[in-house]
């Protein structure tokens, strides 16, 4: 049972999936010619991804049906990919199922103090434009939505705790 600052937390979870989806819509448009990610595609969905204990939560309550009947699918990709390779938990997906297949843009410091520039996507959607050539406003940025998720998930529980994808399913 969840209190009512955890409510809360969800609501604020579902708002802030609500802008990524328009947002990453926005980008993957965008790149259309580039981005060959479709259902069934689950390159990207791998074993042993975390999640907050928020977007876990929103996984429960909207998806108790997928958990009752505890049919993983096999260790190696994400226990909620079904035998054709669809996300049967799609509208609860997380965070970072979200922005999958998008080019990425993280930066990050050094020891020594200097900023580095970091660019990725998946290599299904590597053709096209390199990336080190994209403008910034091309990119998906790393770090400012995950810091979002992570002030939803300080008002849900601890801010530390974290599920991984397949332990969701019961007895698994």
């Amino acid at each position: 049972m969840t209190t009512s600052s955890q409510e809360a937390a969800l609501r604020a979870l579902r708002d802030l999936h609500g802008e990524v989806d328009r947002d990453a819509a926005r980008l993957a448009a965008h790149h259309e010619s580039r981005i060959h990610c479709a259902r069934g595609c689950a390159d990207c969905c791998v074993d042993d991804l975390t999640v907050f204990e928020v977007e876990a939560e929103n996984i429960r309550e909207r998806f108790p049906a997928v958990l009752a009947e505890n049919r993983p699918h096999p260790p190696g990709r994400c226990a909620f990919l079904d035998s054709d390779g669809a996300c049967r938990i799609y509208e609860a997906r997380p965070y970072v199922c979200r922005t999958q297949g998008l080019p990425l843009l993280g930066f990050t410091e050094t020891p020594e103090g200097e900023i580095t520039e970091s660019r990725d996507i998946c290599p299904l959607n590597a053709e096209g434009e390199p990336l080190d050539a994209l403008p910034h406003a091309e990119m998906w940025l790393l770090g400012t939505v995950e810091l979002r998720l992570q002030r939803v998930q300080a008002g849900f529980g601890d801010p530390d705790d974290r599920v991984a994808l397949r332990d969701l399913l019961p007895g698994v």
